[in-house]
């Protein structure tokens, strides 16, 4: 049977892309798309259409191109942000029996005057940047849980001298992969798989993971279903299994960002010998969140506080502005409760194990005075400011757009003090 594809009304040709976060008009489209598309509302769809749009591609052509896609493709079981070109904004749409690219293009007034399906070449969104070291070897791990499997990777030399120490490394915020990348920001740094690299060449093996609902992990569980903990339930289990493979003299945590904070939650509850916390916000959650709006429409801010007390009551808010989706729109509501509960000044104290906390300069997310109030609050843990060092741990100039220039940039080594400082901390460690 002919493939079915969207007929594309005025989509042109794509010009280079610039890595960004999804615009949160496109995030609420795409939402409404999946939406309309999985529940059979072909209609809905079409009412999403531009006048223009709508005269190019009437109803009665388009509705039954839908039905047969659906009917041939099956469901829309996610969609993930890929890039945003001057014309239009891209996705990776992965349904029940195929994956695609799906473009879509609006207007001022968030009207659709383009949409189109087009064909998905891995190698045209995983650049990995990062070939191994010769002397290790990569194996993957997988790891069974209530809802699903978790998959990851396991890096560590080929030959190695008995006992050796494993790192595992829990991501950072969002739908953040093994490697380190995430869709929705367009990061594309490789961190995590260079981390891998440089530390098994130091005798030091490492896990790392996608995290739930993200690459190759599997769960029943919806995004609305998703809490905090169950990162932490994710880490703890594989820390676990970790500790009995008689291959590993140690485990230590390595905690990037969000999962520094998943670390204090779970690090009196595993056999980890010490935890490493990179980039980690001293803040709470709601504090983060609402200085992301910083700069935005008063009405969105007063919006977003409401929403927040709602919040703090435990009421969920289904109806948001859709210029709030991209933080919080109401299937990741319930993850937003779970993420505010817990203060990581507070946190940090419950880390008995040696402590490590690495702090960037050029950090723009995660500033060093963080850092330092982790310290103040945990005076026998150890913190090293690294000179020019971001966000995804790499060397960048202090220059906004030059240093989120280098989230899209996989082939870019790792700041040059970051393994160093590693390497001593998890060879100290007892």
């Amino acid at each position: 049977m002919k493939k079915t594809i969207f007929f594309v009304v005025t989509l042109l040709l794509a010009v280079k892309a610039i890595a960004q976060a999804e615009p949160a008009n496109y995030m609420a489209a795409v939402t409404r798309f999946t939406q309309y598309y999985n529940h059979d509302q072909p209609d809905s769809i079409f009412a999403m259409f531009s006048t223009e749009m709508k005269a190019s591609l009437p109803l009665e052509t388009f509705k039954p191109t839908t039905i047969q896609l659906k009917s041939q493709y099956g469901n829309l079981l996610k969609t993930e942000f890929v890039k945003v070109t001057s014309q239009l904004v891209v996705y990776k749409a992965t349904f029940q029996n195929s994956t695609f690219l799906l473009n879509l293009a609006l207007n001022p007034q968030n009207k659709l005057t383009g949409l189109l399906l087009g064909p998905y070449k891995p190698e045209d969104n995983a650049k990995t940047g990062v070939t191994l070291d010769p002397s290790l070897d990569e194996t993957p791990i997988v790891l069974k849980t209530l809802t699903g499997t978790i998959s990851g990777s396991l890096v560590m030399p080929k030959n190695p001298s008995g006992k050796i120490p494993l790192v595992l490394i829990l991501a950072d915020s969002g739908p953040t992969d093994r490697d380190g990348n995430n869709t929705k920001t367009g990061a594309a740094g490789n961190t995590y798989k260079m981390l891998a690299n440089d530390l098994g060449k130091n005798g030091i093996a490492t896990v790392r993971y996608d995290k739930r609902l993200v690459g190759a992990s599997v769960t029943k569980s919806k995004e609305s279903e998703l809490r905090l903990e169950d990162y932490g339930d994710d880490a703890l289990g594989l820390t676990n299994m970790l500790n009995d493979d008689q291959r590993f003299s140690k485990i230590i945590l390595f905690g990037h960002g969000e999962g520094a904070l998943v670390t204090s939650l779970i690090t009196n509850d595993v056999p980890a010998k010490g935890v490493i916390a990179a980039e980690w916000a001293a803040d709470p959650g709601d504090k983060l969140l609402r200085d992301q709006l910083k700069g935005k429409a008063g009405f969105l801010q007063d919006e977003f506080k409401a929403f927040m007390d709602s919040l703090r009551k435990g009421k969920l808010t289904p109806n948001i502005d859709p210029a709030l989706y991209y933080i919080a729109r109401p299937s990741i509501q319930n993850f937003i409760m779970s993420y505010c509960r817990y203060d990581p000044l507070r946190g940090v104290k419950r880390i008995k194990v040696p402590l490590l906390l690495i702090q960037g300069t050029t950090d723009k997310m995660v500033n060093l005075e963080n850092g330092r109030r982790f310290k103040k609050s945990k005076s026998d843990a150890t913190l090293i400011e690294i000179k020019g060092m971001n966000h995804i741990l790499k060397d960048a100039p202090d220059d906004d757009e030059q240093n989120v220039a280098t989230y899209s940039k996989p082939d870019l080594p790792l700041s040059a003090g970051l393994v160093p400082a590693i390497v001593e901390f998890v060879n100290k460690v007892r």
